[in-house]
């Protein structure tokens, strides 16, 4: 096979598993789980075999026209770089892992085979918009994830938490989308096309009209869709779905799109100094209030949520400096050590029969319970926090290295005071990360109190997969920058010795004194009038702080100002305007015909005589009605 035919076949295999998970669920229950795992697993197989052809040379590319649109042309294109191929491959080990994880994690649910046909989906849109090379074709993919979003945020679908995360991520995402339309049409027509790759043309050619507005709608779909601020609140929210869900959305799909989007129409948002400024300050502000906000989260997924948003902020912040192959690079690292954090999150939930690290805190020998899901989260940690050798130290000391070079004129990809934004609030990130990941270990595994439950060993395929996610944690990154180049736009990987030592710096910094802070809380704690809340070190380090971070300092309730409560007042009112005007004209209408219809039937007696004495009547009145008017003229 060709490398396009083989391209063709990544998103469509996963695509066509989805639609016969669908149609067997019931009828033959015994073809889901294969159904499920093995066409992400040929999929995945295919997108090695398509990186390994494409090489990180030139980009493969075909198209064939969908079809005649009058104007500018839609066309089925594909367009895949060093980029794409390895972010593919990303794609096949996460949903694959995430399959055969829940078929243990979800081993007795009866909505099993439409969760596993629902993730096939999720993973075939995002290959969609993976191997693209038309924007159109791309929007396709882009808009079935946040469908498919909906229902998997909202498989629990009985607790209204769950309903609730699933309207708020579809809403809040649909928010962002709207002006990223207007946005693709306002390039496509200003290009001529909506190929990738005449679109990036132009933009060279400097044919691009009003770049600023059209980069900064397209940002605001980016924002929504990859959790940016402000359109961040619906990540959180959505840990009600279940741990595999979380760990596929957060590592491989959806959130990894708006970032990927980017990095691949990356002149188009250089093209405005003021744009990629923006792009900056977005970067930063996400950055370091997610991280605030981890520390200050009881419930271990929506610690791992903000983290999320956190290294999201990263990656766009590398692309707010011009690099994106500092972007696409943590992005890769990221999605390894995220998936395996939130599926050995999922094991720990299990064990402990809870999501609150209060509640995990007061457990003791937890880790022995989940040896598997301790040591590998341990390594998960450690690449969070950026520790060397793991592999989230040699990303995100590229995104670094990538700022310092901006901020102090080495290169001019971007305007100065972005590199300056996206440094400064890294490294206060970095501090941050290391406190809230020190935070979560020793809350979650160094406990004191009563006995873990023992709910059992976990299956072996939940456990099997964390190991398998732990080696590209633990190695990807000291083997991406050496080996793997070609596919980063041949950009030297090698971690700057400024932003190292002060990455590592920062990060270990914040561990110890988080794990001072959680030596001194709790021996505080220990006093039998002492509130149990103390022994979180979170609390300690945030001081009144805290309870803001806790409730992602209230932009939930600012959006319920700003936009909730007057939407539903007009929703009220027009519902009034309805009930109260408009229905009293419609029962109006439909009375007086009903009066005449009575006034009417009422002249109907039956009688003969009636009749023609009424009719005489009529004519009386007609004749002297004629001879009044006769002499009037």
């Amino acid at each position: 096979m060709t490398t396009t035919t083989l391209a063709v076949l990544v998103p469509l295999l996963p695509f066509l598993g989805a639609v016969a998970g669908l149609l067997l669920g019931r009828t033959a229950p015994g073809f889901v789980r294969p159904l499920a795992v093995l066409p992400p697993l040929a999929s995945l197989v295919l997108a090695v075999l398509v990186a390994a052809d494409q090489g990180g040379g030139r980009a493969v590319d075909a198209a064939t026209e969908l079809t005649p649109t009058g104007s500018v042309p839609v066309e089925l294109a594909l367009h895949i770089d060093g980029f794409a191929a390895l972010v593919a491959v990303l794609v096949g080990v996460v949903a694959t892992c995430v399959q055969i994880y829940s078929m243990g994690y979800l081993r007795e649910d009866p909505r099993y085979p439409s969760y596993a046909a629902l993730v096939s989906l999720f993973t075939s849109a995002m290959l969609l918009v993976v191997y693209s090379g038309d924007l159109i074709v791309l929007l396709v993919g882009w808009e079935v994830m946040g469908i498919c979003s909906y229902f998997l945020v909202g498989h629990y679908w009985e607790t209204p938490q769950a309903r609730a995360a699933s309207l708020k991520a579809f809403l809040v995402t649909k928010l962002g989308d709207v002006p990223f339309l207007i946005g693709l049409f306002a390039l496509g027509a200003a290009a001529g096309s909506f190929r990738i790759t005449q679109v990036l043309g132009t933009v060279a050619s400097g044919g691009l009209h009003h770049p600023t507005l059209i980069a900064l709608l397209l940002l605001a779909g980016v924002a929504g869709k990859s959790a940016q601020f402000p359109l961040h609140t619906w990540l959180p929210d959505a840990m009600a779905g279940p741990t595999p869900v979380s760990a596929l959305i957060h590592a491989a799909t959806m959130v990894a799109a708006g970032v990927y989007f980017v990095a691949r129409l990356l002149p188009v948002f250089q093209a405005s100094s003021a744009a990629m400024v923006v792009l900056a300050v977005m970067a930063a502000v996400t950055m370091a209030g997610s991280a605030l906000a981890a520390l200050a989260q009881d419930d271990i997924k929506r610690v791992l949520a903000y983290s999320t948003t956190g290294q999201l902020g990263y990656m766009t912040g590398a692309l707010a400096v011009g690099d994106r192959g500092a972007a696409v690079f943590h992005l890769l690292s990221h999605g390894a050590f995220k998936a395996l954090l939130f599926l050995a999150a999922g094991v720990i939930i299990h064990a402990a029969g809870t999501n609150s690290l209060a509640a995990m805190s007061r457990m003791s020998n937890l880790r022995a319970r989940v040896p598997d899901a301790y040591w590998t989260m341990t390594v998960a940690l450690l690449a969070l926090a950026a520790i060397p050798p793991f592999s989230g130290f040699f990303s995100k000391e590229s995104v670094l290295g990538a700022a310092e070079h901006v901020a102090t004129g080495n290169t001019s990809h971007a305007p100065v005071a972005a590199g300056w934004t996206v440094l400064v609030a890294g490294l206060l990130t970095a501090l941050l990360t290391g406190a809230y990941a020190m935070r979560l270990w020793l809350l979650a595994f160094r406990g004191r109190g009563a006995e873990a439950p023992d709910h059992g060993r976990q299956p072996l395929v939940m456990n099997a997969v964390l190991w398998v996610l732990a080696l590209p944690s633990l190695a990807f990154g000291g083997l991406a920058f050496r080996v793997l180049p070609g596919w980063f736009d041949g950009r030297d990987l090698t971690p700057t010795l400024i932003t190292s030592v002060l990455g590592t710096g920062v990060a270990l910094v914040g561990g110890i004194v988080t794990y001072g802070a959680w030596q001194h809380a709790t021996a505080l704690a220990a006093h039998p009038e002492a509130d149990a809340g103390l022994a979180d070190p979170g609390r300690l380090l945030l001081g009144p702080l805290h309870r803001h971070a806790a409730v992602g300092f209230h932009l939930d309730a600012v959006y319920a100002a700003l936009f909730v409560r007057p939407v539903l007042a007009g929703a009220s009112l027009v519902r009034f305007l309805d009930r109260e005007v408009v229905e009293t004209y419609v029962r109006g209408a439909g009375a007086a015909p009903r009066l005449l219809g009575a006034v009417v039937r009422r002249a109907q007696t039956g009688n003969v005589q009636t009749y023609v004495s009424a009719l005489l009547a009529g004519t009386v009145v007609l004749a002297v009605a004629a001879v009044l008017v006769a002499t009037g003229a």
